[in-house]
């Protein structure tokens, strides 16, 4: 009788399978179970984070060059999507600060149209990156420089607040020094009376949040703001009048118009919006796990914030990811599960069907009082003096870069200058810690006699060298290995090579010891590599370096013995 199958499993080193990387957190939770209880928490939560986000999300439209329905249908319908689909239980998206200066340049230079598109480019290279599995990838990027391009938005946000702040009547160009003069221009045109509901707004949110932090401060802060400004009919600008009001429903899906001019022209900001919502998600997700013990999936919550701006961009709303502080709202108040963010997103579609016509009231300088209380909130002086104290100097020079680039140039040149000077600082300090040693120095560095007699390297020939390379060989350290193993006055008989020390060896150094293996041959030395790991030595013998043209063991002790022997 034939015995019966036995289930196979998969093998320790086998990944998790793409059900496991792509299954949502909302199914996961649900299938461990929903009761009435959660429903609770997760309602409480969904409607402290809504009370939140329905100020902040006009306040970021307005910022960005649109009007302020538009950063509403963004957290609606973006905000939905990312907890129904996305690899974290407690995210909670929609628009943030940080796109504030990506958007508003977007629609400075391509208009509402070319927004949409970028819109539109970048949530699909969200999907790919994600089902490409390259979320883990994202979290590389160094520490000064996602510290300096954040603190210039902060600056570039706070500086965009100044015209509704002081009630300028000027029309505020993109560019950062631009907008300095402008302001300096027009500073004559300050009004009084929208400066004191900027500063009114200022304290009410700064006093609730030391006195009362579990009051709604921005919400408290603009419903003040409305009723004083229409009660005694004060000078200050408001949704109604600068936008004509907010509509009480989602408009229907549309796709724009897609010309091929208007798609090559916006691919860099498309690729801008992407990086910067992959960035905040994955961020905002790990802070999520810290305050909760919990892991997210980061490949699946790229995927889904792919489809939550697709979507955005169709119901006319702006890019939208990971807002950290509405996530961590929603874990303060509760929030257990994605139907948390989910009904968020429903309560924010409930205040804006009642309470459209009263949104016409709000005035821009409370709006700009929020925006203000961001930028600060996400400067993270603390973390800049920190670099700025105890880094390197050249972590100091990444974070200054990046940040000067972001607030005076671009947020786009910023990143990069910081990600190339950064990953250029790090291949300098690789190749400085990779060391090649003889065999005589590594006998005198042990001091013990004792362990020195034990030594097995001990009493080799005196026609044969011994090199110790420790560390990374790679194309940063090539050139200082290769020129070491050069100097070598008189060619020995043999040359032996301790590779235990190297993790890896890539297709440069293994292109520079292959030529040098050519000059040993012609030299008359003999090349042993020793002690190379498995897929170590399988690079070497895939680039040519192999047997008989040199000798390949297992351990420096066995290539010694056999000289020994020789000798």
């Amino acid at each position: 009788m034939t015995a019966p199958l036995r289930p196979t499993t998969p093998p320790p080193s086998a990944g998790p399978d793409f059900a496991q990387l792509f299954t949502p957190k909302l199914v996961t939770t649900l299938r461990e179970g929903y009761s009435l209880e959660t429903l609770r928490a997760d309602a409480v939560a969904g409607l402290t984070v809504a009370i939140v986000a329905l100020p902040l999300a006009m306040a970021i439209a307005i910022a960005s060059g649109t009007t302020p329905d538009r950063g509403l249908f963004t957290a609606i319908v973006g905000g939905f999507l990312i907890s129904a689909l996305g690899g974290s239980r407690y995210q909670i998206g929609g628009p943030t600060a940080a796109f504030i200066v990506v958007v508003f340049g977007v629609i400075e230079r391509h208009g509402l149209e070319g927004l949409v598109v970028a819109t539109l480019m970048a949530g699909a290279i969200l999907v790919v990156v994600g089902f490409l599995r390259l979320g883990t990838y994202i979290k590389y990027i160094p520490y000064p420089v996602v510290t300096g391009f954040t603190a210039g938005i902060a600056v570039s946000i706070a500086a965009s607040q100044v015209k509704e702040a002081l009630g300028l009547d000027a029309a505020m160009p993109g560019d950062f020094l631009e907008k300095m003069r402008t302001i300096a221009d027009h500073i004559g045109e300050t009004r009084p009376s929208t400066v004191a509901v900027t500063i009114v707004a200022l304290v009410v949110i700064l006093g609730l949040r030391r006195w009362r932090p579990s009051w709604p401060g921005f919400l408290i802060a603009v419903a003040g703001a409305s009723v004083a400004v229409w009660a005694l009919g004060l000078d200050a600008a408001t949704i109604g009048s600068r936008f004509g009001g907010v509509p009480s429903t989602l408009p229907a899906p549309s796709l724009p118009p897609l010309d091929w001019d208007l798609i090559r022209a916006v691919t860099p900001d498309a690729l801008t919006i992407a990086l910067l919502a992959g960035i905040e998600s994955l961020l905002s997700a790990v802070v999520a796990d810290v305050m909760t013990g919990r892991r997210h999936r980061s490949n699946c919550e790229l995927v889904a914030q792919g489809i939550a701006n697709i979507a955005s961009a169709l119901f006319g709303g702006i890019s939208a990811t990971g807002a950290i502080a509405r996530t961590a709202t929603n874990i303060r108040s509760g929030g257990r599960t994605p139907v948390a963010g989910m009904l968020h997103a429903v309560f924010l579609l409930l205040f804006m069907a009642v309470a459209a016509p009263l949104l016409g009231y709000v005035p821009l300088a409370a709006l700009s009082a929020i925006l203000l209380i961001v930028a600060w909130n996400i400067s993270e002086l603390h973390h800049i003096r920190h670099i700025l104290t105890t880094a390197s100097i050249g972590d100091r020079f990444v974070l200054v870069g990046t940040f000067v680039l972001t607030v005076a140039v671009d947020l786009t040149v910023g990143i990069e200058f910081g990600v190339v000077t950064a990953a250029i600082l790090f291949m300098h300090r690789m190749a400085e810690a990779v060391e090649i040693e003889t065999h005589d120095k590594l006998i005198e560095d042990d001091q013990a006699d004792e362990h020195r007699a034990k030594d097995p390297n001990a009493g080799i020939p005196s026609d044969v060298v011994v090199y110790r390379i420790s560390g990374p060989f790679f194309f940063g350290a090539t050139q200082r290995v290769t020129s070491i193993l050069e100097r070598i006055g008189k060619p020995p008989r043999v040359l032996i090579l301790d590779l235990a020390a190297v993790p890896f060896i890539d297709s440069t150094a293994g292109a520079s010891l292959h030529s040098f293996v050519g000059k040993a041959r012609g030299q008359g030395t003999q090349l042993v590599l020793a002690g190379a790991r498995p897929h170590v030595r399988a690079d070497l013998i895939r680039i040519g370096i192999a047997e008989p043209t040199i000798s390949l063991v297992d351990k420096l002790e066995t290539a010694l013995a056999a000289e020994r022997g020789r000798a």
